[in-house]
Parts: structure tokens; sequence; C-alpha cells
């Protein structure tokens, strides 16, 4: 299950010098605005401690970690949906992703140019949500124009249930309201995602920090950050742009003295991607043998043949049963042997909703 997190925010508020940091890639970050011209995309592994148990214990020959793609979109400005700075191209590059991470710059440094002169992080959130909300209206206008006559005219229930609901949603936008803050039930959601809606996708806003703020935990700038997003129930990290770029060129080992010395629990980037799979709703469930151990995506609420289906289509199509243990039950009894003599093993069916830490192998016959 490939996923995708748009990088998205003003130009320089730290966002390219965090995408380096957290992909390790050495894209263009200058103190000027539209270094990134094009979207930059990188694959970061996702950090789980349940692979280093199930890689001593089952000492495989690969060992495959789930993994997540992040985009960098160039700097949007004010004026974006109409083509201002560069406009509607970098609009489409976030269509395509499944969440939007959005860097706020919450740190004073009369060295970096602030695009609007000086810092105000809501100022900058608003800047890009009244952007994200006009591109979205004008999707809504052009369809609204293709089927409202139609509508009116037509016995077609669905024809008239989408009219209303692009209805209520212009109504919404109109009124500066985000579709991700509109009560929608599953029949809405599922009309209105091959639009592939800006402000329908989950956001999660990313306050840049100075170093000297980072080991405070906030600032005056951060808190202001927080209470938006509380308002709209959206997470809020807090990172350092500098200490994340300096942790990236560390080996583990290194990486984890230096945030010790600093007095911080975890990286930018393993927030970052907790906070996003709680956002999306995703689980792991991990495959374990001699020949590799491997850990995959999915959403919470998949069930057995959808999760077979998401490391090969035939395990889906063919799926007869799953025999499953849980991570915690095969870290309880020791081994694979042990967790059957005690009963733990288990043959799930069809309706069978996986847990995270499940560990599957998947029975099917095509």
């Amino acid at each position: 299950m490939s996923l995708t997190a748009g990088i998205v925010g003003l130009p320089n508020v730290g966002k390219s010098t965090l995408f380096n940091a957290i992909t390790k890639k050495n894209i263009l970050a200058a103190n000027y605005p539209f270094a990134t011209i094009d979207p930059n995309v990188g694959i970061v592994t996702v950090p789980d401690k349940r692979l280093d148990f199930l890689n001593n214990l089952y000492k495989p020959v690969s060992l495959v970690p789930t993994a997540f793609e992040f985009t960098d979109i160039a700097g949007l400005v004010k004026g974006a949906s109409t083509g201002e700075g560069l406009g509607n191209k970098f609009l489409s590059h976030i269509r395509e992703v499944d969440a939007i991470v959005e860097v706020v710059r919450c740190f004073d440094d009369k060295n970096i140019i602030h695009v609007e002169n000086v810092v105000d992080p809501i100022r900058d959130i608003e800047i890009i949500e009244v952007e994200l909300i006009l591109a979205d209206l004008e999707i809504i206008e052009n369809r609204f124009n293709k089927i409202g006559k139609k509508a009116a005219l037509s016995k077609d229930k669905d024809v008239k249930k989408e009219a209303e609901l692009l209805e209520k949603l212009q109504k919404a936008l109109e009124a500066n309201i985000a579709i991700r803050k509109l009560e929608l039930d599953e029949d809405e959601k599922k009309m209105i995602k091959p639009f592939n809606l800006l402000t329908a996708k989950p956001i999660i806003y990313m306050a840049n920090v100075s170093e000297d703020d980072i080991l405070k935990g906030t600032n005056e700038y951060v808190k202001k950050v927080q209470e938006y997003a509380k308002k709209e129930k959206s997470g809020v990290i807090v990172v350092c742009a500098k200490i994340e770029s300096e942790l990236s060129d560390l080996s583990d080992e290194e990486k984890n003295t230096f945030l010790k010395e600093l007095g911080i629990e975890e990286s930018g980037l393993d927030k970052l991607i907790k906070a996003t799979y709680s956002l999306l709703g995703l689980k792991t469930f991990f495959t374990a043998g001699s020949d590799e151990v491997r850990a995959w995506t999915f959403k919470d609420g998949m069930k057995a043949p959808q999760c077979a289906g998401i490391i090969h289509t035939d395990f889906e199509r063919g799926f007869i049963k799953a025999e499953i243990m849980s991570y915690d039950d095969l870290v309880d009894c020791g081994n694979e042997k042990l967790v059957k003599e005690a009963g733990k093993m288990r043959l799930e069916g069809k309706d069978y909703i996986m847990q995270d830490g499940d560990i599957c192998y998947f029975r099917f016959n095509v």
C-alpha cells in the first residue's frame, strides 16, 4: 500500500531543509522563493522496533520495513490558485497525496527572508488554506455547471444526490470552510473521492522552531498554532529543521546519543510518521520466515482478504484462511512453536478484522 504525504508551506519556512533531513536527499535548499521547482519525492522507512525482535528471532535472508513517501512541493504564495508564484502546477501535485504536512515557520531570524516580511504562523496557515479552498471551489463549480441543469430535470437519484452534495460543498467553501471540517457520511465521501479535493485531505502542522526552542518544546508561535489546530482537530509536530538536518548524517547509534544529550525523546521524523499513521488510520501487520521478515501497512478496519491482497491480488482472490499470531504473544512465548503449543495460533476467515501487530501466513488457492 503506497502512501504519500505532501510537504507544503510558504517559501522560506524550512520546508526543503526538513525534506532533505527526513529523506536524506540533498535537494536545493536556498534562501529565496521557489528553490524547489519540481516536486521532489523521497521514500523513508518507517521505524518499528518490533522488526528488530523478528529479525533476531527468524534471522531472515532479507528484512523489509514498511515505507512512506514524502513529496516536497514548491512554496505556495498568496494568489497561487489564480497562478501567482508558480501557481496551479503545484496545487495539482498536492491533489495526488494522501495527507498534507504543512510546515509553519515559528522562529525569528533576520537572516532568513519571510515572504510576507513578518513572522506570523496563523496568517501563513490562513494564506495557504484560502488558496486550497479557492482551488477546490473551482473544481466544485465546474462540476456543478456540468450536472446542475441535468439534475434539475433528471429523475436519476444519483445525479440529484451529487448535485445536492456539490451545492453543500460550494456553500461551505464560499464561507471559507475546508471540506475536512464538514460531517460527511460514507456515501458522500465516496462521491467526492474522484475529485481529489485539497481541503478534504487530513492535515498535520509541522512547527519549525529554533534550536533553543526545540529544547523547551514550544514558544509563543507554537502555542498559537496548537490552539488553531485544536479547533479543527488536527495535529501539531514541533521540529527544528536545523537539528533534523544534523541528525540525518548520523548513524542510528550516534543519533540516539545525540538526542539523549539534547534531552529529546525522538526525532521529528519519528514523531511525524507516528502522527501521520494515526491521522490516516494506518496499522502494520507482518509476514515472517527464514526467507523474509516484512512489515506491511494497512488501513484500520480492513479484513484479512483485503490485507492479503496488499501482498498480491491472487492472495485476495483465492483467499481461504489466515494463520495468525499476535506479536505480543510471540514475544511472551518466545518462538512460533511455543505460540502453537499455548493455543495462541489462530485460523481466521474472511470476516476477520486485522489487528496491528498480527503476524500472518495467508492460505489461498487460485
